[in-house]
């Protein structure tokens, strides 16, 4: 008598509607963080702008790592369209990172979710929507793009290989909370950051025409971050489905 063995279980990723909408609450909570507390800090530390940067830094920073923790194992906690984007580049040969089927829907999430979140800090404060006037398109704040998306990205897939999720989230929020302050151009890095930015003429703003510059800034660190990655950790793409965290797999039979 022949026995058939038992099915298999296969572990699957959460669905990409539930994983987009991690995507959109995440990027939307996250401007909602770096919008909200630069008005706050403007209005609370008038007269002194390093400690507006101080109150915006910490907060941004915080706020990042609890965000990753809480919505990472669902979507991988990218939040950001240059992680997503390397994350399918590096994975894409050795069948890990974000299938490119699920890039565009990741992109825009980022995208509408970032301004979503950027208008809701505009309501809370009662500040109106407008197109901000700060601009930071100079050969420096270029430079700096470059080097805090590099950095970013660097960290992030080398500690795909080896960390956890809480130290994961930790060191991205501590590295963005630095990266305020060593890079002229108070480390955005990341183009739907950028983007929502530019709805609010706060102290987090961003001039429209500035936006292309950092976002192709942006892209050029990304480039950077993965080939110095590449050189580091050459079998890093093993592990890119743990980028920025692991999501939590569910069963099917």
């Amino acid at each position: 008598m022949n026995i058939s063995p038992p099915s298999r279980i296969e572990p699957l990723r959460p669905s990409l509607p539930r994983r987009a909408a991690a995507e959109f609450v995440g990027s939307g909570l996250l401007l909602t963080i770096v919008v909200g507390s630069g008005i706050a800090a403007q209005r609370l530390s008038p007269e002194d702008v390093g400690l507006q940067l101080l109150e915006n830094s910490l907060t941004t920073a915080l706020g990042l790592a609890v965000l990753i923790l809480m919505l990472g194992p669902v979507s991988g906690g990218h939040f950001n369209p240059v992680v997503s984007i390397a994350d399918w580049l590096i994975g894409r040969r050795a069948g890990t990172g974000l299938p490119l089927r699920d890039l565009p829907t990741y992109v825009l999430a980022q995208i509408v979710g970032g301004i979503a979140g950027t208008l809701l800090a505009g309501v809370m404060f009662d500040t109106a929507p407008a197109f901000s006037s700060h601009d930071r398109a100079t050969g420096g704040h270029l430079v700096g793009e470059v080097v805090a998306t590099a950095g970013l990205v660097l960290l992030i897939f080398a500690l795909a290989r080896t960390g956890t999720a809480s130290a994961t989230a930790a060191a991205v929020g501590a590295y963005i909370g630095a990266a305020y302050w060593f890079t002229s151009s108070t480390s955005f890095a990341n183009p739907a950051v950028t983007i929502a930015r530019m709805f609010t003429d706060t102290f987090a703003g961003i001039a429209p025409g500035s936006v292309v510059p950092f976002i192709v800034a942006q892209v050029v660190g990304a480039a950077l971050g993965l080939a110095l990655l590449l050189v580091f950790y050459p079998t890093a793409a093993r592990t890119a489905d743990r980028v920025v965290v692991a999501q939590h797999l569910e069963t099917q039979p």
